[in-house]
């Protein structure tokens, strides 16, 4: 299936997308065309899902080399590893920026029509330095939205390690 970079969408205009949206929730239908993140589309092109154009440079295929390169000039690189394995672990992933976080997480049987999601995904770093305000927030925002904080480190092996952190009451 085609699909169309373009800026930091990645647009697929063929009716078979339909199936990638209702039935994998991909993406996003916006009239006739779904609408993929950077990160869902550079996924669905490593499984062979789809190809990328370039329709500024005469349809040019992006390769997957290409494509990284591209995430990783525009800082997603962690994100995106995150976010890769947990669609290979059968999760629904969904964006999250509106409970300031990277990704919504289903748990498996669950999608977006279903109900709400479950988690909330932050992803670090391990050498990245979070203040204790900023946790505190995460943990808040998480709890506030009834969802729990899964906190996504990225080691230098590019492993990965899932804390589930949850607000108490001493």
């Amino acid at each position: 299936m085609d699909a169309e970079l373009i800026g930091e969408l990645v647009i697929i205009k063929d009716k078979k997308a339909v199936a990638l949206s209702e039935k994998s929730h991909y993406g996003k239908f916006n009239q006739d065309e779904l609408q993929l993140s950077l990160m869902e589309a550079f996924y669905l092109q490593e499984k062979g899902k789809i190809k990328i154009l370039d329709k500024k440079n005469q349809n040019k295929v992006i390769s997957p080399d290409e494509m990284r390169e591209f995430i990783q000039d525009k800082d997603l690189i962690y994100r995106y590893m995150v976010y890769r394995d947990l669609r290979n672990r059968g999760y629904i992933v969904k964006t999250g920026f509106k409970y300031g976080s990277e990704f919504r997480l289903y748990e498996r049987g669950k999608s977006p029509g279903d109900g709400h999601s479950d988690f909330v995904v932050k992803v670090v770093t391990e050498n990245q330095d979070i203040s204790v305000l900023d946790f505190s927030s995460y943990v808040r925002v998480a709890h506030g939205v009834n969802k729990k904080l899964l906190l996504a480190v990225v080691d230098d092996e590019q492993d990965i390690t899932y804390y589930n952190v949850e607000w108490t009451r001493p």
